[in-house]
């Protein structure tokens, strides 16, 4: 199919952190996908409507109406990582409004793309008793992408999606490969020219680091990015207060949104 309308709904990894930063902008998968449709078909119109720290319910109330409105014929959709790792989560109310985004998008005429999670677990030791939930909101997001014909994007079954090489020093959005992969599968979902199941393939093995290492690594993280992470949940804080969507309107690939070029 030949798309000309894609917008972009959800939070911190569709917005692009991890790849880049807020002084250069945000590139992301979500922008390395709308590179690669503007490739396939020249003239691509794209809005990327992702706020950082967004739960599931805030793109429901905050993206929904915005991307209806710009008429899409290609939306993506992925939030509930940030409902995942939060106390009280409760997965049939996650998908619920996965499922409203899928309904509503789709019955306006779009394609619809979601994924499914990865096994945290993989990406943070300290995240393993949190795979139940993944296991129960992924299939929730199975069962409801069939339901509306959402094409999904499984992740979880692909053990190198947990490779640390994809992923930030932070250990909650993807690195510049990781942002890359997930474009490319995006690409393979769809069937762009070019796209192929490269991403479902095992990266080429390093050394594993000693248990020392290791240590020191698990105390870093946890001084520099659980910490303040475990903070802004105790003042009820979001990464994404005060903050708007990146590229709000539908405008060509070729032109950048905020004076910035279509890599930043």
């Amino acid at each position: 199919m030949t798309y000309s309308r894609y917008v972009a709904l959800g939070d911190s990894q569709t917005e692009g952190l991890g790849d880049g930063d807020d002084l250069s902008g945000h590139r992301g998968w979500a922008d390395r996908l709308a590179e690669h449709l503007d490739r396939a078909h020249p003239g691509l119109l794209y809005a990327n409507l992702a706020v950082r720290g967004s739960l599931a319910r805030h793109v429901r109330a905050r993206q929904l109406a915005v991307a209806l409105e710009l008429r899409p014929d290609l939306a993506t959709v992925m939030a509930g990582m940030n409902d995942l790792t939060r106390p009280g989560f409760d997965a049939a109310e996650v998908a619920e409004a996965l499922e409203d985004m899928y309904a509503a998008l789709t019955t306006a005429g779009a394609h619809v793309l979601t994924v499914t999670f990865p096994d945290i677990g993989g990406i943070m030791p300290l995240a393993r008793p949190l795979r139940p939930r993944v296991l129960d909101l992924n299939a929730r997001i199975r069962a409801a992408a069939a339901r509306h014909g959402v094409t999904l994007v499984d992740t979880f079954p692909v053990k190198s999606v947990t490779d640390a090489r994809l992923w930030s020093v932070d250990r909650l959005h993807a690195s510049p490969a990781g942002h890359a992969l997930i474009a490319a599968a995006m690409a393979h979902a769809l069937r762009l020219p070019g796209g192929d199941d490269g991403w479902m393939r095992p990266l080429p093995p390093r050394p594993a680091p000693g248990p020392l290492r290791t240590a020191a690594t698990e105390l870093r993280w946890v001084a520099m990015f659980l910490g303040p992470w475990i903070g802004r949940r105790l003042r009820g804080r979001s990464s994404g207060d005060g903050r708007t969507a990146k590229r709000p309107e539908l405008t060509p690939w070729a032109q950048p949104a905020s004076g910035r070029s279509p890599a930043s």
